[in-house]
């Protein structure tokens, strides 16, 4: 009987164990439907806001603006003269007239070499040539009165003139001793010292002319035919906060074959302190008549395989359209065909936009010259 009553104590002890474990089965079951539910409603709650609120986007306002081919090409400002002064016999350097960057006249001495044994000959053949005049008038009386003969005088007033040839050409080699300036310009760093000994190949100095600079600069081949002499053009130096203004002075005979450019070269008023020769230089070269035409943000073209597209504000829904372009810059470009004064581009957004996706413009911009 014992063990009877320990049976049914475990069977009873059996049943309460399986109903607790179905009620923690049947809960857990509840609990996690409930999840799943909720999470349900939040993505159709979530899907159902971007399916029916349109795309915030910015706009921009199409209108037509002045036009111009403008381009800017490098530069480079050089003198309108430089020289290297050299001398043409050599010698030692007697007389040494050169400031280091100062400016100096037209002709006046900077350099000059030992010259006295030139001298020296100089006088020398002077002295022979006042009696050959003197021996010459007196053959001259003679022959007037047919005391020698015409022959005899001859070789007297050649022997005048031979004298004469040979102090001009002693001359001619004392002012190759000199070096003087050529020009009114501004002496650079002088490489010779007072007492040297100057060869011809040793450079004294540079000069340059400082009242005026040469602008040098190369445009593409399409533009060769807009270039000629008196075409003003605008530039700005590295460092420098003004526009200076300088005028062809000529161009290139042919455009160079291996850069398909043409060399330009204008003259500069060189009296400013921004300008100095050799600096680099933006040249604003403004080419062709100046027309209207209709400028859209670059961003706003969407480039595709065959065209260009696109997108316009129609009402609230967006339109794909076609463009072709023209001109271009750094931020703006051109449309020639596929747009109208007063319509409205789309300029954000433009992946997430379908065609005639329903879309509001916060912000519209438009082109300020």
């Amino acid at each position: 009987m014992l063990g009877v009553g320990k049976a049914k104590e475990r069977r009873k002890f059996l049943n309460i164990l399986l109903v607790m474990t179905i009620y923690r089965s049947i809960l857990f079951l509840g609990l996690a439907s409930l999840i799943v539910a909720c999470g349900e409603e939040k993505k159709t709650v979530a899907g159902n806001n971007r399916q029916t609120g349109p795309l915030v986007v910015d706009g921009f306002l199409v209108k037509a603006v002045a036009l111009t081919d403008d381009i800017e090409v490098p530069g480079t400002l050089m003198p309108a003269e430089e020289t290297q002064l050299r001398s043409e016999v050599s010698g030692r350097i007697i007389q040494l007239n050169i400031n280091e960057g100062a400016v100096v006249q037209q002709g006046a001495l900077l350099v000059k070499l030992f010259d006295s044994d030139l001298k020296a000959q100089l006088n020398k053949l002077e002295v022979q040539l006042k009696i050959a005049i003197k021996t010459e008038e007196r053959q001259k009386e003679l022959l007037a009165i047919n005391g020698i003969s015409q022959q005899e005088y001859d070789l007297i007033a050649l022997q005048v003139d031979n004298l004469n040839a040979d102090i001009e050409a002693l001359k001619i080699a004392i002012s190759k001793t000199e070096i003087r300036a050529p020009y009114t310009g501004k002496i650079g760093l002088r490489n010779v010292s007072l007492g040297a000994y100057l060869s011809t190949n040793d450079v004294v100095a540079t000069i340059r002319q400082i009242n005026q600079l040469k602008l040098e600069f190369s445009v593409p081949e399409k533009y060769a035919k807009s270039i000629d002499k008196g075409y003003k053009v605008k530039f700005r130096v590295d460092g420098g906060n003004e526009e200076h203004t300088g005028v062809v002075l000529a161009t290139e005979s042919g455009v160079d074959q291996t850069t398909r450019t043409l060399r330009v070269r204008a003259l500069v008023n060189g009296n400013n302190r921004e300008l100095v020769p050799g600096i680099f230089a933006k040249v604003k070269l403004q080419l062709g008549m100046a027309t209207k035409g209709l400028l859209i943000p670059s961003q706003a073209v969407i480039p595709q395989a065959r065209n260009k597209q696109v997108i316009l504000l129609r009402g609230d829904s967006a339109l794909f359209t076609v463009v072709e372009t023209g001109l271009r810059d750094s931020a703006f470009v051109q449309i020639t065909s596929g747009l109208k004064e007063g319509d409205t581009v789309i300029t954000t957004g433009l992946m997430a936009i379908r065609p005639n996706a329903k879309v509001k413009v916060g912000k519209v911009n438009t082109y300020n010259q």
